[in-house]
Protein backbone atom coordinates (compact mmCIF):
# COMPACT_ATOMS: atom_id res chain seq x y z
CA UNK A 1 0.00 0.00 0.00
CA UNK A 2 1.93 3.31 -1.12
CA UNK A 3 2.47 5.65 1.90
CA UNK A 4 0.65 8.61 1.95
CA UNK A 5 2.46 12.20 1.87
CA UNK A 6 1.08 14.26 5.25
CA UNK A 7 -0.29 17.91 3.51
CA UNK A 8 1.94 20.91 4.41
CA UNK A 9 -0.60 23.61 5.61
CA UNK A 10 0.78 27.61 5.43
CA UNK A 11 -0.19 29.39 8.30
CA UNK A 12 0.28 33.49 8.26
CA UNK A 13 -0.39 35.89 11.24
CA UNK A 14 -2.91 38.79 10.00
CA UNK A 15 -4.73 41.17 12.50
CA UNK A 16 -8.73 41.41 13.86
CA UNK A 17 -9.67 44.65 16.31
CA UNK A 18 -12.04 42.40 18.87
CA UNK A 19 -15.63 43.88 19.76
CA UNK A 20 -16.35 46.37 22.67
CA UNK A 21 -17.50 43.78 25.37
CA UNK A 22 -14.88 41.46 24.27
CA UNK A 23 -12.12 43.77 24.19
CA UNK A 24 -13.67 45.23 27.81
CA UNK A 25 -13.84 41.54 28.75
CA UNK A 26 -10.23 41.04 28.09
CA UNK A 27 -9.18 43.90 30.20
CA UNK A 28 -11.55 43.69 33.10
CA UNK A 29 -9.58 40.44 33.92
CA UNK A 30 -6.31 42.22 34.72
CA UNK A 31 -8.29 44.17 36.65
CA UNK A 32 -9.17 47.44 34.51
CA UNK A 33 -12.37 48.84 35.88
CA UNK A 34 -15.53 48.85 33.72
CA UNK A 35 -18.83 50.21 34.07
CA UNK A 36 -21.70 47.83 34.53
CA UNK A 37 -23.32 47.04 30.80
CA UNK A 38 -25.51 44.79 29.21
CA UNK A 39 -26.11 43.81 25.39
CA UNK A 40 -29.64 43.36 23.91
CA UNK A 41 -30.06 41.56 21.07
CA UNK A 42 -33.94 43.90 20.26
CA UNK A 43 -35.30 47.22 20.97
CA UNK A 44 -37.25 45.05 23.74
CA UNK A 45 -33.72 44.09 25.24
CA UNK A 46 -32.23 47.49 25.43
CA UNK A 47 -35.12 48.77 27.61
CA UNK A 48 -34.99 45.88 29.95
CA UNK A 49 -31.00 46.50 30.27
CA UNK A 50 -31.26 50.18 30.83
CA UNK A 51 -34.29 49.69 33.85
CA UNK A 52 -32.30 47.69 35.48
CA UNK A 53 -28.63 48.95 34.98
CA UNK A 54 -30.85 52.20 36.00
CA UNK A 55 -31.20 55.86 33.70
CA UNK A 56 -29.72 57.96 32.33
CA UNK A 57 -27.96 55.42 30.19
CA UNK A 58 -25.68 55.06 26.61
CA UNK A 59 -26.51 52.89 23.76
CA UNK A 60 -24.43 51.91 21.15
CA UNK A 61 -24.18 49.77 18.06
CA UNK A 62 -21.44 46.35 19.03
CA UNK A 63 -19.92 44.01 16.98
CA UNK A 64 -16.56 42.60 16.02
CA UNK A 65 -16.45 44.34 12.98
CA UNK A 66 -17.48 47.61 14.17
CA UNK A 67 -14.24 49.93 15.74
CA UNK A 68 -15.02 53.61 15.09
CA UNK A 69 -18.99 54.20 16.51
CA UNK A 70 -18.69 57.35 16.88
CA UNK A 71 -17.21 58.09 13.43
CA UNK A 72 -20.32 56.48 11.92
CA UNK A 73 -22.72 57.84 14.28
CA UNK A 74 -23.51 54.54 16.81
CA UNK A 75 -23.47 56.00 19.84
CA UNK A 76 -26.40 57.50 21.52
CA UNK A 77 -25.61 59.43 24.81
CA UNK A 78 -28.02 60.27 28.04
CA UNK A 79 -31.41 58.39 27.65
CA UNK A 80 -33.10 59.37 29.95
CA UNK A 81 -36.06 56.62 29.52
CA UNK A 82 -37.58 53.80 28.26
CA UNK A 83 -38.89 55.28 25.28
CA UNK A 84 -36.13 57.03 24.42
CA UNK A 85 -33.76 53.90 24.75
CA UNK A 86 -36.36 51.98 22.55
CA UNK A 87 -35.45 54.67 19.87
CA UNK A 88 -32.11 54.47 19.73
CA UNK A 89 -31.82 50.77 19.66
CA UNK A 90 -34.36 50.67 16.78
CA UNK A 91 -32.22 53.36 14.81
CA UNK A 92 -28.44 52.08 15.94
CA UNK A 93 -29.81 48.11 14.46
CA UNK A 94 -30.77 49.96 11.13
CA UNK A 95 -28.03 51.54 10.84
CA UNK A 96 -26.05 48.32 10.73
CA UNK A 97 -24.73 47.45 7.24
CA UNK A 98 -23.59 43.67 5.94
CA UNK A 99 -20.17 43.90 6.81
CA UNK A 100 -20.48 44.39 10.60
CA UNK A 101 -22.01 40.86 10.49
CA UNK A 102 -23.33 40.33 13.89
CA UNK A 103 -24.50 42.71 16.12
CA UNK A 104 -26.28 44.09 19.46
CA UNK A 105 -27.06 47.00 21.08
CA UNK A 106 -24.71 47.68 23.92
CA UNK A 107 -26.85 49.27 26.87
CA UNK A 108 -24.36 51.12 29.83
CA UNK A 109 -24.81 53.57 32.85
CA UNK A 110 -23.89 57.26 31.24
CA UNK A 111 -20.96 57.58 33.53
CA UNK A 112 -20.28 61.87 33.82
CA UNK A 113 -17.24 63.50 35.36
CA UNK A 114 -15.45 66.64 34.31
CA UNK A 115 -11.97 64.55 33.63
CA UNK A 116 -10.90 62.43 30.55
CA UNK A 117 -7.66 60.62 30.35
CA UNK A 118 -6.74 57.90 27.78
CA UNK A 119 -4.71 55.06 28.66
CA UNK A 120 -3.63 51.78 26.44
CA UNK A 121 -0.65 49.80 24.89
CA UNK A 122 0.81 50.39 22.21
CA UNK A 123 3.97 48.69 20.32
CA UNK A 124 6.68 50.75 19.12
CA UNK A 125 9.59 49.03 16.63
CA UNK A 126 12.07 49.73 18.96
CA UNK A 127 11.63 49.29 22.39
CA UNK A 128 8.37 46.75 21.89
CA UNK A 129 5.48 47.11 23.39
CA UNK A 130 4.81 50.04 25.55
CA UNK A 131 1.56 51.26 28.00
CA UNK A 132 0.23 54.37 27.57
CA UNK A 133 -1.56 57.33 29.87
CA UNK A 134 -2.50 60.77 28.88
CA UNK A 135 -4.90 63.54 28.74
CA UNK A 136 -7.72 62.33 26.72
CA UNK A 137 -11.22 64.57 25.49
CA UNK A 138 -11.16 67.53 22.98
CA UNK A 139 -7.96 68.86 24.54
CA UNK A 140 -6.13 65.66 23.74
CA UNK A 141 -4.74 66.72 20.69
CA UNK A 142 -3.94 69.94 20.98
CA UNK A 143 -1.98 69.51 24.51
CA UNK A 144 -0.20 66.22 23.42
CA UNK A 145 0.00 65.34 27.37
CA UNK A 146 1.15 62.11 26.57
CA UNK A 147 3.51 59.58 28.90
CA UNK A 148 5.04 56.00 27.90
CA UNK A 149 6.82 53.17 29.47
CA UNK A 150 7.76 49.53 28.37
CA UNK A 151 6.28 46.50 29.10
CA UNK A 152 6.20 44.72 31.95
CA UNK A 153 6.10 47.84 34.78
CA UNK A 154 6.15 48.20 38.02
CA UNK A 155 3.98 50.40 40.88
CA UNK A 156 6.86 52.59 40.91
CA UNK A 157 6.28 53.13 37.17
CA UNK A 158 2.90 53.69 36.79
CA UNK A 159 3.59 56.09 39.65
CA UNK A 160 5.86 58.00 37.37
CA UNK A 161 3.54 57.93 34.34
CA UNK A 162 1.07 60.18 36.62
CA UNK A 163 3.30 62.48 37.91
CA UNK A 164 5.11 62.80 34.02
CA UNK A 165 2.10 64.39 32.68
CA UNK A 166 2.16 68.16 32.50
CA UNK A 167 -1.39 69.09 33.19
CA UNK A 168 -1.13 68.20 37.05
CA UNK A 169 -4.15 70.54 37.71
CA UNK A 170 -6.59 68.30 35.97
CA UNK A 171 -5.64 65.44 38.88
CA UNK A 172 -6.24 67.35 41.82
CA UNK A 173 -9.71 68.62 42.95
CA UNK A 174 -11.45 69.79 39.98
CA UNK A 175 -14.49 71.38 39.49
CA UNK A 176 -15.65 70.39 42.60
CA UNK A 177 -14.80 66.83 42.13
CA UNK A 178 -12.55 65.24 44.21
CA UNK A 179 -8.80 64.55 43.20
CA UNK A 180 -8.02 61.80 41.08
CA UNK A 181 -7.45 58.55 42.67
CA UNK A 182 -3.75 57.66 42.24
CA UNK A 183 -3.25 54.58 42.90
CA UNK A 184 -7.15 53.55 41.17
CA UNK A 185 -5.12 54.90 38.38
CA UNK A 186 -1.92 53.27 38.53
CA UNK A 187 -3.73 50.07 38.72
CA UNK A 188 -5.20 50.58 34.88
CA UNK A 189 -1.40 51.03 33.97
CA UNK A 190 -0.32 47.79 35.99
CA UNK A 191 -3.54 46.11 34.25
CA UNK A 192 -2.79 47.05 30.77
CA UNK A 193 0.61 45.97 31.16
CA UNK A 194 -0.19 42.59 33.03
CA UNK A 195 -2.29 42.17 30.09
CA UNK A 196 0.12 42.47 27.53
CA UNK A 197 2.42 40.17 29.15
CA UNK A 198 -0.01 37.38 29.49
CA UNK A 199 -1.39 37.37 25.98
CA UNK A 200 0.96 37.71 23.65
CA UNK A 201 -1.92 38.00 21.00
CA UNK A 202 -2.06 41.73 21.78
CA UNK A 203 -1.22 43.99 19.33
CA UNK A 204 -2.39 46.90 21.05
CA UNK A 205 -5.81 48.75 23.44
CA UNK A 206 -7.14 51.63 23.47
CA UNK A 207 -8.97 52.83 26.82
CA UNK A 208 -10.35 56.18 25.54
CA UNK A 209 -11.57 57.89 27.41
CA UNK A 210 -10.96 56.96 30.99
CA UNK A 211 -13.96 58.86 32.49
CA UNK A 212 -12.58 59.98 36.07
CA UNK A 213 -16.18 59.57 38.38
CA UNK A 214 -16.15 60.58 41.64
CA UNK A 215 -12.21 60.22 41.30
CA UNK A 216 -11.51 57.15 40.17
CA UNK A 217 -11.08 56.37 36.35
CA UNK A 218 -13.49 54.22 34.49
CA UNK A 219 -13.29 52.87 30.98
CA UNK A 220 -16.21 53.39 28.91
CA UNK A 221 -15.12 52.54 25.86
CA UNK A 222 -12.46 49.72 24.94
CA UNK A 223 -10.62 48.22 22.05
CA UNK A 224 -7.96 45.67 21.52
CA UNK A 225 -6.54 44.93 18.23
CA UNK A 226 -5.10 41.12 18.56
CA UNK A 227 -3.20 38.71 16.05
CA UNK A 228 -4.67 35.62 14.60
CA UNK A 229 -3.06 33.12 12.52
CA UNK A 230 -4.69 31.61 9.57
CA UNK A 231 -4.44 28.22 7.85
CA UNK A 232 -4.21 28.06 3.92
Amino acid sequence: MPETTPTAHATSTTTTTLSETDSKSLLAGFGVPIAQERLAADPDEAVAAAIAIGFPVVAKLNGDAIAHKTERGLVRLGLGDAEAVRRAATDLLALSVPDDGPVQVLVAPMVQGSRELIAGLAFDEQFGMTVMLGVGGVLAEAIGDVTLRMVPIEPVDAADMIDDLATQALLGEFRGEPAVDRDALASVLLGLSAAAVADPRIVSADLNPLIVCDGRPIAVDALVEITVEETS
